[in-house]
């Protein structure tokens, strides 16, 4: 069975700066498959340089069995897109836009009317549809805006964080949408920096950091490779280096601890990874007493998604966040300055 989407060893710069260093994934018809990671990680990109908006530098990138580089006009007839941010003509009413988009894919009238209209009912636009779109709330703007990519039928549906910016319930009509999109054998493909957004609707996920892959699989996958349970504990509120590599150290040396990771963007809390023990957390407290180290906070959960981000990287997706917009707001200082 061909691909859905098959992405090679894809790398794009923008000046010096790589956007993408070498990303490959493949997306099988039919799922939903997720591109999870911090913004900055290079997720948009390779989502522009799979719908032809951008040419990457190098790579291979096929969409239905066509090469998108090679023939991007056929690759385009083949997915629908939906754009982080939504962009509307205030002025049109949502069915003015629809019957606009409808124009561009050259679809006939009496289809595009039939077409519109289910998607309408679908999205639940019936009470907007004939409503200037500049009086929508940011829920129904991205409603209509995913009506706009999938009037033409597209096998693949390509979506750039999706829920942004959205509300609770507005954000569950879009997971539930997406599956029952699913269940009509439309192929999705998501980027998102949202955990629970990811773990609930992905098939398949591909973890991105700093432009390159770091894990691949099903969410139930990659959080089972971690094995056993995760403890997360402080030994102070900020914990020094020392202490921190001594009770690390310590703790390796406990039989049912596996693998133990010190976290520098939380004040150094130290995650565990635990298997095979009941009730692991009195003996770490144990072992931190008999070194002379005090427990600030202590906890035991199943591992997350997060998880799996954290053990690959040392760092949780919100640490990843947070750095990448102190980066971005030390870049806006620097051009203030220079202006």
């Amino acid at each position: 069975m061909v691909a859905s989407v098959l992405i090679e060893n894809l790398q794009k710069s923008y000046g010096t700066a790589p956007a993408v260093k070498d990303i490959s994934f493949k997306v099988e018809p039919g799922e939903i498959f997720g591109l999870l990671g911090p913004n900055g990680a290079g997720k948009t990109t390779t989502i522009r340089c799979l719908c032809t908006l951008a040419k990457p530098d190098s790579g291979k990138i096929e969409v239905c069995g066509v090469d998108a580089i090679a023939n991007p006009k056929a690759a385009r007839r083949r997915l629908g897109y939906v754009a982080q941010e939504v962009a509307l003509d205030k002025v049109l009413t949502g069915r003015e836009l629809l019957n606009l988009q409808a124009a561009l894919y050259h679809l006939p009238g009496n289809a595009a009317r039939d077409r519109i209209d289910q998607l309408i009912n679908l999205l639940g636009l019936q009470e907007y549809a004939d409503k200037k779109t500049g009086t929508y709330s940011g829920g129904i703007r991205k409603r209509l805006d995913l009506a706009a990519g999938l009037l033409h039928q597209p096998e693949l549906l390509v979506l750039d964080e999706p829920t942004v910016g959205l509300d609770i319930e507005s954000r569950f009509v879009m997971w539930d949408f997406l599956k029952k999109l699913k269940e009509a054998g439309t192929t999705v493909l998501i980027t998102s920096h949202y955990l629970e957004e990811v773990d609930a609707l992905a098939d398949r996920l591909a973890i991105i950091d700093k432009g390159v892959v770091i894990a691949e699989g099903s969410p139930n996958e990659l959080k089972n490779r971690i094995g056993g349970e995760m403890v997360t504990l402080r030994i102070r509120e900020f914990t020094p280096n020392e202490e921190a590599d001594k009770a690390k150290h310590s703790l390796l040396s406990l039989p049912f601890v596996e693998e133990a990771i010190i976290n520098e963007a939380q004040g150094n809390s130290i995650n565990l990874v635990v298997q095979g023990q009941s009730n692991p957390l009195s003996q770490i407290e144990k072992a931190l007493q008999d070194i002379g180290l005090p427990t600030f906070s202590i906890a035991q959960s199943r591992p997350s998604l997060d998880d799996v981000y954290l053990a690959a990287t040392g760092r949780t997706l919100m640490d990843a966040e947070l750095a990448a917009a102190g980066t971005r707001d030390l870049k806006k200082e620097k051009k203030q300055q220079m202006k």
